[in-house]
Order: structure tokens, then sequence, then C-alpha cells
């Protein structure tokens, strides 16, 4: 019998604590995964280690904000000091608005948005990047839909992924023959706590979802497909159909794409 594909696999993943990246780390950590889990709440990175320990896997807790690029230089030496290695790195943390461009109070929040989710999945590629080349491992990024298609009041957040995209895309050329995979994912709505610490026009977390969850794709479902593409290598995954057919759509009738994209954020799906 074959073992899992991340059995033993040492897995960094960023934005552990909560929803996607905590679904993350359980799926894996029933493979047997060897986790480096990474968030600012230590506390929550405390207590799910010790779920994943339960599951069969290891965990290592490193607290740290990925929108400093010496907490992120430190997250992957605390990799290296645990294992000796990295074998995959999942870029998952992330951080999201509501609110119109043209409310926005202080510019600054744009500044925010892009340090974490752009920035804060270059600055830990760049430093476990040589390690993922010794182990011609993967890497995973989590972006959105909006990486694909801009969408009201998300700017900033649509801004982000966009760079994100662009940045990954690039990187998997450039590492074509170093049997480094570069894996880009592209949910849409996954009922998560991201919505309620979304901020708002004023630079602070709203504390509350403007749209209703019920019918989401939940966090778990979401890490099955997420885990599914990065034990494939595959190049990316836009995770719904309505998200596919965006893509195709927005082609021959870009104007169309704008509406449904209003409308999502409007309602939720």
């Amino acid at each position: 019998m074959s073992m899992p594909d991340f059995h033993k696999n040492v897995t960094i993943i960023t934005g552990a604590s909560a929803g996607i990246g905590r679904a993350l780390a359980m799926q894996l950590a029933a493979q047997g995964a060897w986790l480096v889990l990474a968030a600012r709440n230590e506390g929550r990175l405390k207590t799910l280690a010790a779920e994943c320990e339960k599951l069969g896997g290891k965990a290592l807790v490193a607290p740290a904000d990925v929108s400093d690029k010496f907490q992120c230089q430190a997250l992957v030496d605390a990799a290296i000091d645990a294992y000796g290695r990295i074998d995959t790195l999942i870029n998952n943390a992330g951080i999201t608005m509501w609110a119109r461009f043209d409310e926005i109070e202080d510019v600054d929040l744009v500044e925010k948005i892009m340090r974490v989710n752009y920035l804060g999945s270059v600055y830990p590629t760049f430093y476990a990047l040589p390690y993922l080349k010794k182990s011609r491992g993967r890497i995973v990024a989590v972006s959105s839909l909006t990486g694909k298609n801009g969408v009201p009041t998300r700017t900033a957040y649509a801004a982000s992924k966009h760079a994100q995209a662009g940045f990954f895309d690039s990187l998997r050329i450039e590492l074509a023959d170093e049997g480094v995979s570069v894996t880009v994912v592209y949910p849409g709505f996954v009922a998560t706590e991201v919505r309620q610490r979304a901020f708002g026009a004023d630079g602070q977390p709203l504390g509350k979802s403007h749209i209703s969850e019920k019918g989401m794709m939940s966090a778990g479902e979401c890490a099955r497909i997420i885990v599914k593409a990065a034990a494939s290598r595959r190049r990316e995954v836009v995770m719904t159909a309505k998200g596919k057919i965006g893509l195709w759509l927005k082609l021959i009738a870009p104007g169309v794409v704008d509406k449904i994209a209003r409308k999502a954020i409007e309602t939720g799906k």
C-alpha cells in the first residue's frame, strides 16, 4: 500500500490558525505531514498543533506576521531547524476589505492589504525557495476569483490577488527546469472568518459578514481541493463553475462579467 502524498512532507502553512489554513493543516496532518503552522495568533496555533498531532502528524508552532520579511525569514529558519528541509510552502494568509475605493478614509489601507496578500506570499517564498529547490518541492498560492476579475468593494484586495497571481505565474515559468511546482488556486466564496475580519472604509475590522454564508463552500471542501491539486502539482485550479464560465465570458462579453461580479458581491453567490 502506497503512502499518502504528504506523509512526512515538511509543509509550511501561513494563515494556519483559522479557516482554509486550519482545514489544510488538519487534512495534511491526517496524511502524516510534518507541519509548520504560521499565523499571528499563537494560542490558536498551539490548539491546532495539538489537534494535528492527534491526527498523526507533527506540528511546529511558528507565530509570524507575513507582512514582515524578517518574521518570514525566521519562519523558514524555524522550519529548517526543526526538520532540516522544506518540501511544501502553502501561502494562504490573507486579509480582505468591504468598502468602495471612494469611501476609504486612509489610503494606507491599500498598502496594508498589499503587504499581507502579496508581499506576505513573496517573502516566505523568497526565503524558502533555496530549500524547495533542494527537495524539488511544491509552492501553493491561495488566491481568489478576484485574482482573475475585479469586483466592487474589493479594489485593494483584487489588486493584491492579481499581483499574487502574476508573481506566481511568472515564478512557475522560471522554475520549470528546477523541479519545483507552482500551483495557484482560485476559490470563490468560502465560509470562513475572513469576512468578519474584513476592513471597512475606516480601516477597522467590520466584525461581521455583510452577506449570508448559507450555501457557500466550506473551508474543509476548499482545503480538499487544494490538497488534491498540490499533490498532483497542478498549474492552477478555478474552483467554481461560475468562475470557469466567467473566464470564457470575459473574452467575449466583459461587460456582462462586470454585472455578474456586482451581483455576486451583493448576494454572496
